[in-house]
């Protein structure tokens, strides 16, 4: 009896992917835990290994499939001896000599479609039978259900009204010419995924934004004078993170709505403080979350940072290492960001955007200075959160920083 390899748990959400790199090909044996295929989700990567030693006799989904949780992914056969699942038909190499048999009725067509692709047709109203797939062996995609829907939309009655020219004033750049310079590549999943969560922010929460200034200075004094001994004792260098992070705990605990999030008509309070830790990778921004950060300290919440970033790189972030968080940090910064507007990490209500630090002149006691300036932005979810509250939760992290003793006590 064959073994089913199955599309796994993914975690938290997660219940489609596409099916990225076949590793094996049919045909080929196959030992215990060994990797076959790379599924893509939104978040990360996930590995397929066999749970079976034997032979690989089918592949049900080819890369760009569509799949979901439990889909058969393919077959290996424990026994190796099983018949491996042919790509092409075999050719009659017998001539029969029995009378011809009377034609068949034409048995309807089996048509086969990715489960999303059956989804998306059932819910559109559409026969997956009067689609072309253009997948492997015909399949039909979700790509192919929408290039029928569009197809639908386009046809109109004869004869076709005339296209009328675009109006003189509009600039010619707006309707550029196809030429063979343009190029069109299909997002990733991850990447669909992000565009779709960043417009659903936009449209479900009632976002904004307030700004502060901080003078870097004390902390920038007390990096240099204690980094030495700080490598000495815990093998890492202390950087700004570690010093927000402390400071957000300390101004969350002050103003809590900002740990919330909201659950139908009722605001739930988060008494713990999971701080993502916004991480730019190749596929797009991913968030690594600090648990229970408050339990931290300094040299911790360094280390945890750096190892994210480190499996960022490598690509080997997991779920659980993605999975929750109650409020966000992203820094702009590392990149020569003056000033952004961040947005929300759905169902987070609050997210803190860090620049760059540039010297600036300011107005201390009637004189001017030359200070490390850094300029924050905070935005938050109105819906929950009053103005009065995010201006203070804003001046509350200016002053823990600004004063990074405090951090001692209040973060």
């Amino acid at each position: 009896m064959s073994v089913k390899i199955l599309v796994p748990e993914m975690g938290e959400s997660v219940v489609e992917a596409t099916v990225g790199e076949w590793l094996k090909n049919v045909g080929d044996t196959i030992t215990v835990g060994e990797i076959l295929v790379e599924l893509e989700t939104d978040k990360v990567d996930v590995e397929v290994g066999a749970e079976s030693a034997g032979v690989l006799t089918k592949i049900l989904h080819q890369s760009g499939d569509d799949v979901s949780v439990g889909d058969v992914l393919a077959e290996i056969d424990p026994s190796g001896n099983g018949a491996v699942q042919s790509e092409a038909p075999v050719a009659e190499t017998a001539v029969s000599t029995l009378p011809p048999a009377a034609p068949a009725a034409d048995p309807q067509p089996d048509v086969t479609a990715t489960p999303v692709a059956m989804r998306m047709a059932e819910a559109e109203g559409v026969n997956v039978a009067a689609v072309e797939g253009t997948g492997p062996k015909g399949r039909v995609t979700k790509q192919d259900v929408a290039g029928h829907l569009n197809q639908k939309t386009a046809v109109s009655p004869p004869p076709p009204a005339p296209t009328p020219a675009p109006p003189s004033n509009i600039p010619s750049f707006l309707f550029p010419p196809q030429t063979d310079r343009e190029e069109a590549i299909k997002m990733s999943r991850r990447r669909r995924t992000i565009a779709k969560r960043l417009v659903e922010a936009q449209q479900t929460a009632a976002m904004l934004t307030t700004f502060n200034e901080i003078d870097m200075s004390n902390v920038m004094s007390l990096r240099k004078r204690r980094q030495e001994a700080f490598m000495n004792q815990f093998g890492i260098k202390v950087g700004y993170t570690s010093f927000f992070v402390k400071a957000v705990i300390g101004a969350l605990k002050a103003f809590p709505r900002l740990n919330a999030e909201i659950a139908g008509d009722e605001m739930i309070l988060k008494h713990y403080y999971d701080i993502g830790i916004a991480v730019g990778a190749e596929e797009g921004l991913v968030v690594p979350v600090l648990r229970d950060a408050d339990r931290l300290n300094f040299a911790e919440i360094e280390k945890e940072v750096k190892a994210y970033a480190q499996k960022s790189r490598e690509g080997t972030l997991t779920i659980e290492d993605l999975r929750g968080g109650t409020f966000t940090i992203t820094n702009g910064g590392v990149f020569g960001s003056m000033l952004s507007t961040p947005i929300l990490n759905p169902p987070q209500v609050g997210i803190l955007g860090l620049h760059n630090i540039v010297e600036r002149p300011v107005a201390i006691n009637g004189e001017v200075h030359i200070r490390p300036i850094m300029y924050a932005a905070l935005t938050y979810d109105h819906r929950i959160v009053d103005g009065r509250e995010a201006v203070q939760f804003l001046v509350k992290v200016k002053q823990l920083i600004e004063d990074p003793e405090q951090l001692l006590l209040e973060g």
